[in-house]
């Protein structure tokens, strides 16, 4: 006796499976343009020649040391968007950070960050497959 999935179950499967084979240049893309709204010198070698030469996301690792030492120099709106993204690169040490500067929710980053910014987390968020 055979069993055949419903078409239903078979057309999400395959939309799921076209996703995943999109999201690392979909993931790099974004990440690569919240490097650009946060500035280049918190990310890979710091310098706008980088970002331009960077193939791809391990060229842009946030500065992990550096986001950690600075982060209390920028206005919420940036340190919140920058925690953000060295949470997808770092769970744990992103997270603190959010922690550190008043993130307690989703909600603050509809609140606290303009469209660009919310666009650059909404993407990474659909797009993430792991760092």
């Amino acid at each position: 006796m055979t069993h055949s999935l419903p078409q239903e179950i078979i057309d999400e499967i395959d939309a799921e499976l076209r996703h995943a084979e999109q999201a690392p240049d979909a993931f790099f893309e974004a990440w690569k343009r919240g490097v650009m709204i946060a500035g280049a010198q918190w990310f890979g070698d710091g310098t706008r020649e980088g970002l331009q030469r960077a193939a791809d996301k391990w060229d842009l690792r946030p500065n992990m040391p550096m986001f950690q030492k600075s982060l209390g120099v920028l206005s919420g709106g940036e340190r919140i968007f920058l925690a953000a993204m060295a949470s997808f690169y770092n769970a744990h040490d992103g997270d603190a950070l959010l922690r550190r500067y008043g993130f307690e929710g989703l909600s603050d980053l509809g609140n606290g960050l303009d469209l660009g910014r919310r666009q650059v987390i909404a993407d990474l968020i659909l797009h993430y497959h792991g760092w």
